[in-house]
C-alpha cells in the first residue's frame, strides 16, 4: 500500500521515501527535513504509528497524516491526540489523498516562510532596512534616527506586511493594553514614521485604510 500511494503522489510531483519498518521510518522522520509524513496505525514493527507519531511531535511540527483501516472514533481520537494533523480512513481515494497532502504541506510552507521572515534579524522591504540586533533604520542605505515607540510601531508593521491593523489594535500592541493615553497617539507615530521615510524616499510604505486602519505595503 505504501509503495501504491508513493507511486500516486509522484505523479503529482511529490518526492517520496517509504518505509516498512517503524524504527527505520522513526529515524528518516527525524534526521530528514520532510514536508509530510504520512503514517499507518499499525505496522509490522515493535513501535506502531500512534507512538512514532508522539515521537515526531515531540521534535518536528511538519504535518503527519494518518491513514488506517479502522474508522471508529476512539481510534481517531488517539490519533489526534498524540499529535495527528489529519486521519484518512480506508478505503479512499487518490485524489482526496493528494488534496489533503497538498493542503497540509500548503498551510506547512506558509507558516514556516512567515515564521523565517519574522525571525529574520534583518527586514527588507524595497529600500526600507530595520537591523532589528541594533534598532536601526535605514532608507536606501541612510539611517533614520526613530524614538523607541516609533521604531517598535513600525517593525511590528514591517513583521506583518499587507495586513491592515485597526489603531486599537496597534495601540495595545506597541503601548500595553494598561497604557495612558489613546488612539490618537497612534495616529501621530504614524504620521510621523511617515515624514521621516518619504523625506528619505519617495515611495510610499504606510498606508491608511480608511475605516479600518494602517498597513505596510511591501509592494510599489
Amino acid at each position: 500500500m505504501a509503495q501504491y500511494e508513493s507511486d500516486c503522489l509522484k505523479t503529482f510531483r511529490y518526492d517520496c521515501d517509504i518505509s516498512e519498518s517503524g524504527q527505520e521510518g522513526l529515524k528518516m522522520a527525524v534526521d530528514n527535513d520532510y514536508c509530510c509524513i504520512i503514517l499507518e496505525t499499525d505496522l509490522n514493527s515493535a513501535i506502531d504509528g500512534f507512538l512514532i507519531c508522539s515521537q515526531i511531535r515531540k521534535q518536528k511540527n511538519i504535518p503527519i497524516i494518518f491513514i488506517s483501516d479502522c474508522g471508529n472514533e476512539s481510534a481517531k481520537i488517539r490519533a489526534f491526540g498524540v499529535g495527528a494533523d489529519d486521519y484518512i480512513t480506508k478505503p479512499f481515494s487518490i485524489s482526496e489523498m493528494v488534496a489533503r497532502v497538498n493542503g497540509h504541506i500548503t498551510r506547512y510552507l506558509s507558516i514556516i516562510e512567515e515564521f523565517d521572515k519574522k525571525s529574520a534579524r534583518v527586514i527588507e522591504i524595497r529600500d526600507l532596512k530595520i537591523d532589528k540586533d541594533s534598532h536601526r533604520v535605514f532608507i536606501g542605505g541612510n539611517e533614520i534616527i526613530m524614538p523607541v515607540k516609533e521604531y517598535e510601531l513600525l517593525l511590528f508593521l514591517a513583521e506583518n506586511p499587507n495586513i491592515v491593523f485597526s489603531k486599537e489594535h496597534l495601540f495595545d500592541r506597541v503601548w500595553g493594553i494598561d497604557a495612558m493615553g489613546d488612539t490618537s497617539t497612534v495616529t501621530v507615530h504614524i504620521q510621523r514614521i511617515r515624514e521621516k521615510i518619504e523625506s528619505a524616499s519617495s515611495e510610499t510604505y504606510i498606508e491608511t485604510v480608511w475605516g479600518a486602519g494602517y498597513r505596510l505595503s511591501d509592494s510599489k
